[in-house]
């Protein structure tokens, strides 16, 4: 069979398997799913306990063991043999019994309106994620599930530790099952057909090697324009321009003054810890950032990386709540940038570069910061907004934002010129900080409420504070030392265009108008 034969099948196949697994019914997870879910770790430590207290393990059911010394010379020199491989299989007979039972007894189903998984043996447990308060997909594959093809799918949701899991599933059906997933929640019900991720197969071997050599992202799921990756040189100036460096430079100079002015050489062996620490951190930091993507789908932004461990996750359209544009004083002279967002869930697997899930750019120049700015904002953000956002980035003030007044500047006497809020279409705007410089933006569909503060030292100064509420996270929308007229105005201005907003947004049904057509 020619290579596009092989294909056509793998894509009827998958197509099949998505569809199976969305047809409302219970349905079970991967076989190796109790191995991978922590049967290897168990089976690790019970090698452990056993290879360290085999004499005493034996002693227990073996008269006259203590004088025999080595079990296995014991077991040969009384020739039971037979009764040692009994043993051993009925151990293995038992734990195979364990991960089957657990296997069967772990389950889900995919409806038109939830997700929802039951498990457990002795204590059993039931979660449902509704369709309709999906906050994003995310896709591991761990280098050991990739070995078995399979891959967990965790479905996040508002609220902490409401997450579901599918932990785990075959890993080439992975892709496709979220894009069905994202397709019922969007809120159209025409029928779509996957596309099989990856090369055809023609058996085990030849898929789980093209699994490995396969892109992270798709070429089919995102034109190749709106994909931005990080550059790998990049990546390393920016892991050891960072504060941990500093930190690990002021441990070097501390430990050799200590031993210039003591001339005991034994406080290396205190450092020693501490530095193969640090270099664990750098080379986790460094291949978690490998391969990393980010691009525009159908169904939200896309962020993936890894290299031998793998993750992505997709973000639906109207989940993320506010954003942080963030430049550190090191990174100033590169012109290198983070950008970090508040959402109404987080992931349980760590983000790019070991970083929490909620940063999307670990770094990027300007230009990738505009364009990671319109992926993630494309109806709230256009083209005009993005390049007065990346004015104000590297602006030092008296442009479009409205900012503090010099008597400010005896409550900040850096950034008062910088300091100031922007009203954009879709969006509202903070800027602040002179020596870590931000941009906070803040879509106007997810702003919760907004308000104005002002103490007896703000009172006398004819100033206020200006904060706007999102969900709990990272970033922190306030605008400190803002005229008290012009922070009364805005909000009001903004309590009238949040209210607006809330009653025209349709983000979370993305799709609902391909419904109706």
């Amino acid at each position: 069979m020619s290579d596009t034969g092989h294909a056509e099948t793998a894509r009827e196949s998958v197509h099949e398997t998505v569809a199976r697994l969305t047809d409302g019914q219970w349905h079970r997870l991967h076989p190796a799913s109790p191995l991978l879910r922590g049967g290897i770790a168990l089976i690790t430590i019970l090698g452990v306990v056993i290879s360290n207290l085999r004499e005493r393990l034996f002693g227990l059911f073996l008269p006259h063991f203590d004088d025999a010394g080595d079990p296995v010379d014991y077991i040969l020199s009384h020739g039971i043999i037979i009764q040692a491989l009994l043993v051993i299989t009925g151990v293995l007979l038992i734990l195979i019994a364990v991960f089957y039972v657990s296997w069967r007894m772990h389950s889900f189903r995919i409806t038109d309106e939830v997700v929802e998984v039951r498990s457990g043996i002795l204590f059993r447990t039931n979660r449902k994620a509704r369709l309709d308060r999906i906050q994003g997909i995310h896709i591991v594959r761990p280098f050991f599930a990739r070995l078995f093809g399979a891959a967990k799918l965790e479905i996040s949701q508002a609220g902490h530790d409401a997450n579901v899991q599918l932990s785990y599933l075959g890993s080439s059906a992975a892709d496709d099952l979220r894009r069905e997933i994202l397709r019922l929640a969007s809120g159209t019900r025409n029928a779509s057909v996957p596309s099989a991720s990856g090369s055809a197969a023609q058996g085990l071997l030849d898929r789980r090697i093209g699994e490995f050599l396969a892109p992270e992202l798709d070429p089919e799921d995102a034109p190749p324009e709106s994909v931005v990756k990080i550059h790998l040189g990049r990546l390393v100036g920016s892991i050891l321009v960072s504060g941990a460096t500093l930190f690990a430079i002021m441990l070097v100079v501390v430990a050799t003054i200590w031993i210039s002015a003591t001339g005991e050489f034994y406080a290396l062996l205190f450092a020693l810890p501490s530095l193969i620490g640090f270099a664990s951190y750098y080379v986790r930091r460094f291949t978690k950032s490998l391969r990393y993507t980010i691009s525009r789908t159908p169904d939200g932004v896309r962020v993936g990386f890894g290299l031998l461990s793998t993750s992505n996750e997709t973000l639906p359209p109207g989940r993320i709540h506010s954003v942080e544009v963030s430049q550190s004083l090191l990174w100033r002279p590169a012109g290198w940038w983070q950008i970090r967002v508040n959402r109404a869930s987080h992931s349980s697997s760590r983000g790019s570069a070991n970083q929490a899930n909620t940063t999307i750019l670990p770094v990027g120049n300007l230009d990738d910061a505009r364009r990671v700015l319109e992926l993630m904002l494309p109806d709230l953000i256009g083209e005009e907004a993005a390049t007065v956002i990346g004015r104000g980035l590297v602006s030092r003030g008296n442009d479009e934002f409205t900012t503090s007044p010099r008597r400010a500047a005896w409550l900040l006497p850096f950034s008062w010129r910088r300091n100031g809020f922007l009203v954009v279409s879709g969006s509202l705007v903070l800027r602040k900080g002179a020596i870590w410089r931000r941009i906070i933006i803040v879509p106007q569909p997810r702003l919760q409420s907004v308000a104005v503060n002002q103490g007896p030292i703000l009172r006398a100064l004819g100033l206020a504070d200006v904060h706007l509420h999102t969900v709990a996270g990272p970033i922190r929308a306030r605008l400190e030392a803002i005229d008290k007229d012009a922070a009364v105005q805005f909000f009001g201005d903004v309590a009238q265009l949040a209210v607006q907003a809330g009653q025209s947004d349709t983000s979370h049904r993305w799709r609902a108008g391909e419904a109706q057509a």
